[in-house]
């Protein structure tokens, strides 16, 4: 994993050290907590900052043999940092074993390879400097060129933390995104309910009606506005296109509100009217909207009633998205408020409708308005962004994308940028040095730089 790692010719490497590697990052989707921003704090070793909530690890961990409590459980953090270091000689292949050594040589500028036999000394520095002020959590964003950061946020944040941050004249820009996937979650009446009574307090707007949910739900999304906030994210199975009157969601959310149970008619046909009516929001305001479709959330019931969501027992679905996808965006566009849109799949098999169905709704108001979102989650590695790249390239204008994000809980995964550009730059380099792009470097060397983050900053607006 010297300079040159996957950049396997002379062009690659010049089109990444000479164009793509000094480009700063936006990263428009990730999980971070504004309020470790907010207080820029220091990690007291590298187990906190590595291995305290990241699911990809646990996973690996489990499948290696090793129990629970040094994964989730109360082990200390050393002896979880062991597990971790024994696991990674058996992370080859995985990208587990190049984002774990692209992190340890970006950070900390250690070398050796992780082992159990290198753990003791490898924790051992890198926590030691993780406790000075070079390495407090704001350090450790400017170390990987960050310009932009949006943080994922719930309609009744209050957003606290942003305005610490903003107040305290941070130079990255730290900002928040939209998720209101709660707020249309209708799947348990007593869930919903306790929801929507944390919406009352937020907006400070009695809610007796759907009428008067929606208007509490967009003060909300008004005072995210107020706060920087112009990108909204929804993560769903699928996109929910049910056609719907308003009386029958009217009266959908009157049977809830009254503790009952909706059908599963009912419960696609509120979700879908929730769908529109944020999307509406979302182009009034000329936000950016997103939507991550084809999880397969929460399969382990066991372990989902001990540890709760989002550690590490979720797959990739086989979920059927084209025709509702197409119909909702259609929907919007024949009233002409299709905001600028990123569709994120997790099933690859998904790859080439995406890059597809983005076709069908630029319509040259904005270069590339509609975007078939990077390699996300089981993807996020080096066969899902070729593959991703792959299809966009033969059936859209890669010269368009908007580029690599993040999506970690980590501040440790700036990495990935590098390895999306690592990857990117060697993809171009080998179809130069074959014959089948011209050797035109500087205009190529452009469009690199343009997916790595001109495009980007010109989409989004920052």
């Amino acid at each position: 994993m010297d300079e040159n790692f996957i950049l396997h010719n002379k062009t690659a490497q010049q089109l990444y050290h000479n164009f793509a590697k000094q480009m700063p990052v936006i990263d428009y989707h990730n999980h971070l907590p504004p309020d470790q921003i907010a207080n820029d704090i220091n990690f007291d070793n590298l187990t906190q900052v590595w291995q305290y909530g990241d699911h990809y690890k646990w996973r690996a961990m489990r499948t290696n043999g090793v129990h629970e409590s040094y994964c989730t459980g109360d082990k200390p953090d050393y002896e979880k940092f062991e597990k971790w270091a024994a696991t990674v000689p058996y992370t080859l292949r995985n990208p587990l074993y190049h984002w774990t050594h692209l992190e340890l040589q970006r950070y900390f500028n250690i070398n050796t390879i992780l082992s159990a036999d290198t753990a003791k000394e490898i924790y051992e520095e890198a926590s030691a400097r993780l406790r000075t002020p070079e390495y407090s959590v704001r350090n450790l964003l400017r170390k990987m060129n960050v310009e932009v950061l949006c943080t994922t946020d719930d309609p009744i944040d209050t957003l606290e933390y942003h305005q610490q941050i903003k107040a305290a004249g941070f130079e990255i820009k730290i900002l928040p995104a939209f998720r209101p996937d709660k707020a249309m979650n209708v799947d348990d009446a007593a869930v919903f309910n306790a929801y929507v009574a944390k919406v009352e307090a937020a907006a400070n707007i009695a809610v007796s009606n759907y009428q008067d949910y929606l208007k509490a739900l967009k003060n909300r999304h008004d005072f995210f506005a107020t706060m920087g906030c112009s990108v909204s994210d929804h993560g769903l199975e699928v996109i929910y296109a049910e056609d719907y009157t308003d009386a029958e969601i009217n009266n959908s959310f009157e049977k809830i509100r009254s503790g009952k149970e909706l059908s599963h008619d009912e419960n696609v046909k509120f979700k879908s009217a929730m769908l529109i009516e944020f999307a509406k929001w979302d182009h009034e305001k000329n936000w950016v909207q997103q939507y991550h479709l084809g999880a397969l959330r929460n399969n382990n019931g066991r372990m989902m009633q001990t540890l709760g969501a989002d550690t590490g027992w979720d797959s990739i679905g086989d979920f059927s998205q084209g025709r509702a996808l197409a119909k909702f965006l259609n929907k919007l566009d024949s009233t002409d408020q299709l905001a600028k849109t990123i569709l994120y799949n997790l099933n690859p098999a998904d790859n080439e409708l995406m890059a597809t169905m983005i076709g069908n709704f630029n319509d040259g108001s904005v270069a590339g308005k509609i975007q078939f979102g990077s390699g996300w989650w089981f993807l996020d590695q080096k066969d899902g962004m070729i593959k991703q790249l792959n299809a966009l390239s033969n059936m859209g204008l890669l010269s368009r994308f908007v580029g690599m994000l993040t999506d970690s809980r980590s501040f440790m995964s700036y990495p990935r940028h590098e390895y999306f550009r690592r990857i990117l730059c060697n993809m171009f380099g080998e179809e130069i040095e074959n014959g089948e792009l011209p050797n035109d470097i500087e205009w190529v060397g452009k469009i690199i730089q343009d997916i790595c983050y001109n495009n980007a900053k010109k989409y989004f607006g920052w």
